[in-house]
């Protein structure tokens, strides 16, 4: 999917935040973990040019709806995330940034699933400012839901999945990029010398008492 990049508008904010409550609001700690995720996703794109940033926030409400039961396919969650809101109509950064998230990519190639997770295969979801911007968020934020510094997350992550766990193969590879990204994001906060702080975000309104727009 090499189709020109168009950067979707404040609208896709709110939209991704009642789909992803709607995916997982009853998923306990997960969806604790979006919710913060989305909030270190607000902080971190006054780093980014002011067009990009929708795109960083709705990724991040959306990083991981892969694991939801009725998104599930291959059982890689930011593929299936990815393929879910591509079938859907969703602009193609947002699918993008969703399957490349946190360094995907090397899972996927221990998984033999690169093939497939190069239908999002435009750079910017990969890697530069915007990608890092998401992994910072996700790689600072627990399983539940609380600030963490990253080195104690890829700890806990190659703990909870074992030794011989895909994400323990890919390590050697991912590990690097996981904190080349983290850290290009802190030097951009120190560069702009903004603030570390960030609000988690109110619960989103349940969908029967305001539908979220129509798309996805």
């Amino acid at each position: 999917m090499t189709e020109s990049r168009s950067w979707p508008g404040p609208w896709v904010v709110e939209a991704a935040e009642h789909l992803a409550a709607d995916l997982l609001r009853n998923s306990g700690d997960r969806w604790e973990h979006t919710r913060t995720v989305a909030a270190r996703a607000a902080e971190a794109a006054e780093v980014l040019p002011a067009e990009q940033r929708p795109a960083l926030v709705a990724a991040a409400w959306l990083h991981d709806i892969g694991y939801a039961e009725q998104v599930r396919g291959t059982g890689f969650h930011p593929l299936d995330g990815a393929r879910y809101l591509h079938q859907r109509g969703w602009p193609p950064v947002i699918a993008g940034l969703v399957a490349h998230h946190s360094g995907a990519r090397f899972v996927a190639a221990v998984r033999g699933l690169e093939t497939e997770l190069a239908d999002f295969a435009d750079p910017v979801y990969c890697t530069g400012p915007l990608a890092d911007a998401l992994t910072w968020a996700d790689q600072t934020t627990s399983p539940c839901g609380r600030p963490v510094d990253h080195a104690a997350r890829m700890a806990d992550m190659l703990h909870r999945h074992g030794p011989g766990s895909a994400n323990a193969v890919a390590h050697p590879l991912r590990g690097p990029a996981l904190v080349a990204a983290v850290t290009a994001t802190r030097r951009a906060f120190l560069s702009r010398r903004l603030p570390a702080s960030f609000p988690v975000p109110r619960p989103a309104p349940a969908a029967e008492s305001s539908p979220a727009p129509a798309l996805g």
